[in-house]
């Protein structure tokens, strides 16, 4: 057998390519037993599978077009119902606007490509989505992380970056999720919201406000529902002049109605909508037009809102079984945060607890979660985790409760 030349090597950033760290823990979910606080997963027992098997046999009685590729944009009838929603939530919004992606998560990775050129500068919340984080890097961005607090990103800490940043390192992108953020749960409060805009305006970079959990918000005591939080773009749109929005708005149907959809969506300004639909069409071509006809059919039937509302009192029962849980155990050393939507709670380590011991303890008892180093470019905080509460039942969560405190006892 002759002897030829080597293959061509990957692209260096593919050289030794950091795979998800909460992926990477799936292995640990296939143990008989083990209770996953790890992975976002929302709850199947949430799913509308009646609603939605009624949307597919509507999108199917379409005849066999329903089975042909569609327009990179995405489904007329989808971008309109996604355009109300939008409207609803206070920002100004048409079919023309919006393209659909296949997960809000591509979405981010079109803004990346069409934006971000290696060395670029990009601003990141932290801690962080680690996807977010892997998208970046592969970009061969330079990632500068901005403190959060239990208000969410720290506007005044921005300034004083922005401020000592020199001119050659004027960031492209900022990435924040305002509402009931991944990892840390936290709600960005509406005067940070003002001054994170005109801080983008002042410094002219875009502000990509990734809002999956905006609807997830917990009621009052009593069940009094609450109403639903802004939005960074409506913020924009009040503030900037027309047409000068800098916030890019991205979301999603997969934590309200199901992830197997795949449907997200972009809002944004029409230039970068032009240049972000050329690059999904060498991605994808487009989104499956399937389920974005069952998305529109369902969105359709009227059936959403009391979906999203199962959704939203359901989690507010699975959160306050996990903090309390931690809250009636102080001797344990997790302390952790209330959260008023999404799916997570952030908590923190007393320092005689070694983190690694931890979570090694805590899969031999049975129980796994998301150690807080996954959520940093850098520098991470090690005495800190994630845990969500969206997938597991409440008598679940109690057993979780108690396996975490016997892991704890174990780590000191």
């Amino acid at each position: 057998m002759s002897q030829g030349s080597a293959l061509a090597p990957f692209a260096a950033v593919f050289a030794e390519p950091a795979g998800s760290p909460i992926r990477e823990l799936f292995p640990y979910l296939s143990r008989p037993g083990m209770i996953s606080l790890a992975g976002g997963y929302p709850s199947p027992s949430l799913f509308d599978a009646e609603g939605l098997a009624q949307a597919a046999q509507q999108a199917m009685a379409q005849g066999p077009g329903a089975l042909q590729y569609g327009a990179t944009e995405g489904l007329g009838e989808l971008r309109e119902a996604l355009a109300q929603q939008a409207r609803e939530r206070g920002m100004q919004a048409t079919a023309a606007d919006i393209l659909v992606t296949t997960g809000s998560q591509q979405a981010f990775d079109l803004l990346v490509r069409v934006l971000v050129e290696p060395g670029d500068t990009v601003l990141v919340e932290v801690p962080a989505y680690p996807a977010t984080l892997q998208a970046l890097r592969l970009a061969q961005a330079r990632i500068l992380p901005i403190p959060m607090d239990e208000q969410g990103l720290q506007t005044e800490a921005l300034a004083d970056l922005l401020a000592a940043l020199p001119a050659d390192q004027r960031p492209k992108l900022l990435y924040t999720v305002p509402n009931f953020s991944n990892p840390r749960g936290t709600l960005l409060a509406a005067e940070r919201r003002e001054a994170l805009v005109q801080l983008a305006l002042q410094h002219g970079f875009r502000v990509v406000e990734d809002d999956p959990y905006g609807e997830l918000r917990f009621g009052e005591p009593g069940d009094v529902p609450q109403a639903m939080p802004g939005t960074v773009r409506a913020a924009g749109e009040r503030l900037a002049e027309p047409g000068a929005n800098p916030v890019i708005y991205l979301s999603s149907l997969s934590k309200t109605v199901a992830p197997a959809l795949r449907v997200g969506w972009m809002l944004a300004d029409a230039p970068l909508l032009r240049r972000c639909t050329v690059a999904k069409q060498t991605a994808d071509l487009c989104t499956s037009p399937l389920t974005q006809s069952v998305a529109a059919f369902y969105l359709a039937s009227g059936r959403y809102p009391a979906t999203v509302q199962r959704a939203r009192q359901e989690y507010q029962r699975r959160m306050q079984a996990l903090v309390q849980g931690l809250d009636a155990a102080p001797d344990s050393g997790i302390r952790c945060s209330r959260p008023a939507g999404g799916m997570f709670v952030w908590a923190e380590l007393d320092h005689q607890i070694d983190p690694q011991k931890l979570f090694d303890a805590a899969v031999a008892q049975g129980v796994v979660y998301v150690p807080g180093k996954a959520f940093y470019p850098a520098n991470p905080d090690l005495h800190t985790l994630r845990m969500s509460f969206a997938a597991p039942e409440v008598p679940q969560i109690a057993q979780a409760v108690e396996r975490l405190c016997r892991a704890a006892a174990q780590s000191r």
